[in-house]
């Protein structure tokens, strides 16, 4: 999916509005295990995911690096508090494949914020997507089972399944790299990773 295709998906606008907005982003490739954001550095652009896949991780108070979201083409994604507020991220966005991003940078969002208001509603819309988004994760740490919450992203995300370490999306899913086997045997769901 293109960029103006993820504008007039979220909020209709003609084609020439679209392409237009889409002139504010640049086209960048960025190789496999790279970082779009770190932990306390300030995010200074945000991104439309064309191709690949981004995880979003913290380090928890015993060492180990725990994944918070996964963004999977296409996608928007970018850490709204560092990037408004120009304070150091509390994550890191990682890419887990090759991925194709268009990033825009704050000069060009403050812009098309105050000037076109088309770009103004689909941010407000992005805004409230990525509430629900987080809203909904938290409840289903309460609510959904393991194998649940592991079926619910094998249905949403099969190509998350399938090009993720195993012990990444464990630790998504608030498990172990073992008991993350044990719920893959005795998923309904097909399965493909080996």
């Amino acid at each position: 999916m293109s960029v103006q295709s993820f504008f007039k998906k979220l909020n209709p606008m003609s084609n020439e509005k679209a392409d237009y907005i889409a002139s504010y982003f640049e086209k960048e490739t960025i190789s496999k295990l790279q970082f779009l954001i770190q932990e306390g550095k300030t995010s200074k652009k945000s991104y439309f995911l064309e191709k690949g896949i981004i995880r979003c991780y913290i380090i928890d108070l015993n060492g180990n690096e725990v994944t918070t979201r996964f963004y999977a083409a296409p996608d928007f994604l970018n850490d709204y508090l560092s990037f408004f507020k120009e304070t150091p991220s509390e994550e890191n966005y990682e890419t887990l494949t090759e991925c194709t991003v268009w990033s825009i940078n704050r000069k060009n969002v403050q812009y098309c914020f105050h000037n076109l208001p088309e770009f103004r509603e689909w941010g407000r819309m992005m805004l409230t997507l990525n509430y629900v988004k987080i809203h909904k994760r938290m409840i289903s740490f309460h609510k959904d089972t393991a194998q649940e919450r592991y079926e619910n992203l094998l249905f949403k995300h099969p190509e998350i399944i399938q090009n993720v370490p195993l012990k990444i999306i464990a630790s998504y899913l608030g498990v172990t790299k073992f008991t993350l086997s044990r719920i893959r045997k005795n998923s309904t769901k097909v399965d493909t990773k080996k």
